[in-house]
């Protein structure tokens, strides 16, 4: 494929794919050392019913209204798995399932119940996303990455997800020590003065915003798949965190240039007709990358515990 046809048709939706994939996989790297995976697939599950009210009260659909109907939607679940668990008196798994389950099964009929005509919003773009749709029609090549005319008619999702990537970078960087010690030692973090119920609290924000960040490009497969995928992945190919979030960028970067490429002409290179969707191929790479890491993964018989600070 040439710039004149790769640049306008392929370039930002794998580029948004990229960014996606790795804002969701540097806090699942903690979420999996904590064996709180769950809560990964948990953030992707509760921002659906939000983003839909927040649909419904503004019309629109913008990263603010967004962001403020999946928090509401945060706040709803955490009453909710709490009273679950309190009232049913059953472990706090299985109140999250619950609620999870109910709550994006709430959204989806919350969707088929509004007219979304006008945005793109419906079910099938909450599971599957838009990814493939992302094209930068203004682009004629190569050339246009320094023409600011056909940089203004980028697709928005590119910088908004973009942003969500520098943000959560931002936040590994800046309380990294703090992270890595209340990761490993929780006990031994609070005896140093820090705050780790707070900072707890900040990585599920963090990672929320991610979620809601890519939820309107790639829908939930994704999310839910670089949450876990590549962190998990990582974890078996060291025992060093550094490393560790060095190998879950890459498989993740890997898993959306991969899955997009695959998904547009792997099926044409196999002899059939159609190509299939991205965001389920991006999360189809991503599990076979894991597979390939739990067989020959020179760390894979460890627990993540065992991980060296």
């Amino acid at each position: 494929m040439s710039g004149s046809e790769f640049v306008p048709l392929s370039l930002v939706p794998m580029l948004i794919g990229v960014c996606v994939a790795i804002a969701c996989a540097l806090p699942g790297n903690f979420l999996v050392l904590r064996r709180q995976a769950l809560i990964g697939d948990a953030i992707s599950h509760v921002v659906l019913p939000g983003i839909v009210v927040g649909f419904i009260v503004t019309g629109t659909i913008s990263t603010w209204p967004m962001l403020l109907g999946a928090a509401g939607a945060a706040v709803v679940a955490v009453i909710a798995i709490e009273a679950v668990r309190r009232l049913g008196r059953v472990e706090p798994g299985a109140a999250m399932g619950v609620v999870f389950t109910a709550m994006f099964a709430g959204g989806v009929l919350l969707l088929e119940l509004s007219d979304t005509s006008s945005v793109h919003l419906d079910v099938e773009h909450a599971l599957y996303g838009n990814l493939e749709s992302l094209i930068w029609l203004d682009a004629t090549g190569w050339a246009s990455l320094r023409d600011p005319v056909a940089l203004a008619g980028l697709p928005v999702e590119l910088p908004r997800m973009a942003a969500a990537l520098v943000a959560v970078a931002l936040f590994t960087a800046l309380f990294w020590r703090a992270l890595k010690i209340s990761t490993f030692d929780e006990g031994f973090a609070q005896a140093l003065g820090m705050r780790t119920g707070p900072l707890g609290l900040a990585l599920v924000i963090v990672s929320a915003v991610a979620a809601v960040a890519a939820f309107d490009a790639v829908g939930s497969i994704i999310v839910i798949a670089m949450f876990i995928c590549p962190p998990a992945a990582a974890r078996m190919m060291t025992n060093r965190l550094e490393h560790q979030i060095g190998w879950s960028v890459a498989f993740a970067a890997l898993s959306a240039v991969a899955g997009y490429v695959f998904a547009g002409y792997g099926p044409l290179w196999l002899g059939f007709a159609d190509s299939v969707s991205a965001a389920g191929m991006i999360a189809t790479i991503s599990g076979l990358i894991l597979a390939l890491a739990a067989r020959f993964g020179p760390h894979r018989t460890r627990g993540g515990a065992a991980a060296e600070v």
